[in-house]
């Protein structure tokens, strides 16, 4: 049955590799499970709601990729979509958290369209690949940013704005501790190492709080539990009524709908490339159903009470060992599945132990910046500005609008207006009117 559904001959693998591929990828991204409660949790939404969330939409959106797509892709909530969602849509705009889950089921919707419809290629093509590079780098300078803030390493100075905190304070020595534990590990490349660094880091912790110190993470009181939050689900229906409501709701859904449609195709572009799932005509096979599961994953991650699902990058650590099928991604799913049961452990999870997994994988989503023709001043103009107004406005919708105008003006100074796509410009006069009527 399973040489049936997953053709495992033909893509030259076994069922042994494929679940061991599986279970790699899920400690490659289990680190979701505890920083996405804690980011989500500031928007006043249940820890606990988030976590079953989470790990439920991850879970099925997984197992759809596998048997819809056979790809070796798991889904989860997105680093990058999840501090839009929590420091953007909620923070910066002010909708509140059900208005932002409606945002995520609408953005999902529309996404579902735009998979069925080939709109996708379109929308694709015609938005510079460099532009593309810069917005998700720029997302991992503001997740690292939001790490090291949460953790107390950078703090508030009313003379520079930010400065250094205080590195005599427990929680702060902790991160830190965290943040050179992972990249040790990340550096001697071994697998599944920015959950292992969080794994580290809470134990270290939980050590230290035993021995008297303070500010440190409890230790929990069960590790498995029963005991389900179903707080958040469906709570997106109450929303709706923002979505008419609040001016900066069509600039919440654009911007998840841009950062998640995005982040998709170059994560399942990277996956393909490794896993050997490209035609002879140089395209990704089964794409459009890829990218249907990925879209699925949202519409119901939202209704579940979570931001954006979305394909993840650390997919690529199943398929290095060898998988090559969506086995690797059911296994992954079902991992994920069992996962609701261990909730408790959520107690050891502080922002200090979170903030070296938000620094680590703001440093691999960085590394897209090579990409980048730097001697170019058109894309080195647009990419810096996407970056730096990411982090200094706070705000990742911001630095997508000020890279989109940056690009398209920079373009028309050296005379290469004609040759920005028209869809280009039309999402920079809707940038302008979003940087200059709409509220912050």
């Amino acid at each position: 049955m399973l040489e049936k559904i997953f053709k495992l001959q033909e893509k030259g693998t076994t069922v042994k590799t494929e679940i061991l591929a599986g279970v790699t990828t899920f400690l490659a991204m289990a680190y979701i499970l505890a920083v996405n409660p804690a980011m989500l949790g500031e928007t006043g939404m249940s820890v606990q709601g988030v976590f079953l969330a989470t790990a439920i939409s991850s879970a099925v959106a997984t197992i759809i990729m596998g048997l819809i797509a056979n790809y070796p892709v798991a889904l989860s909530a997105g680093m990058g979509v999840n501090a839009l969602f929590t420091y953007t849509i909620c923070g910066t705009m002010g909708l509140s958290y059900k208005g932002a889950l409606a945002c995520v089921f609408v953005s999902g919707i529309i996404f579902v369209v735009i998979s069925v419809t080939g709109l996708r290629r379109m929308i694709i093509n015609a938005i510079p690949a460099q532009l593309k590079l810069a917005i998700g780098a720029g997302i991992g300078f503001f997740i690292a940013f939001i790490g090291l803030k949460n953790a107390g390493i950078i703090i508030a100075s009313p003379a520079t704005f930010v400065s250094l905190g205080d590195f005599t304070q427990p929680a702060v020595i902790l991160a830190i501790f965290g943040i050179l534990v992972t990249i040790l590990l990340l550096s001697r490349k071994v697998p599944a190492a920015v959950f292992y660094g969080l794994l580290v880091t809470a134990v270290a912790g939980i050590i230290a709080g035993l021995c008297g110190i303070k500010g440190m993470p409890t230790l929990p009181n069960a590790v498995v539990s029963a005991e389900f939050d179903f707080s958040l689900v469906g709570v997106f229906a109450s929303g709706m009524d923002e979505l008419l409501s609040h001016p900066s709701c069509f600039v919440a859904i654009f911007s998840l709908l841009f950062v998640d449609f995005f982040d998709t195709a170059g994560t399942l572009v990277a996956v393909a490339n490794r896993a050997n799932l490209i035609d002879d005509k140089g395209e990704l096979e089964n794409i459009e159903r890829a990218l249907l599961a990925d879209s699925i994953g949202t519409v119901f991650g939202s209704v579940m009470g979570t931001s954006t699902v979305t394909s993840f990058v650390e997919s690529t650590s199943g398929v290095e060992v060898g998988g090559r099928t969506g086995l690797t991604a059911l296994t992954t799913g079902i991992l994920f599945l069992l996962s609701v049961f261990f909730s408790p452990l959520l107690a050891a999870v502080t922002s200090a132990v979170t903030a070296p997994a938000l620094v680590v994988v703001g440093i691999l989503m960085a590394q897209q910046l090579k990409g980048i023709d730097w001697d170019n001043f058109v894309y080195a103009a647009s990419g810096f500005m996407t970056v730096l107004f990411m982090i200094l406005a706070y705000s990742i919708s911001d630095g997508i609008a000020i890279g989109f105008i940056t690009y398209a003006l920079t373009m028309v100074g050296v005379g290469k207006a004609k040759e920005v796509k028209p869809i280009v410009w039309v999402l920079v006069v809707f940038f302008v009117i979003f940087l200059v009527f709409l509220p912050k």
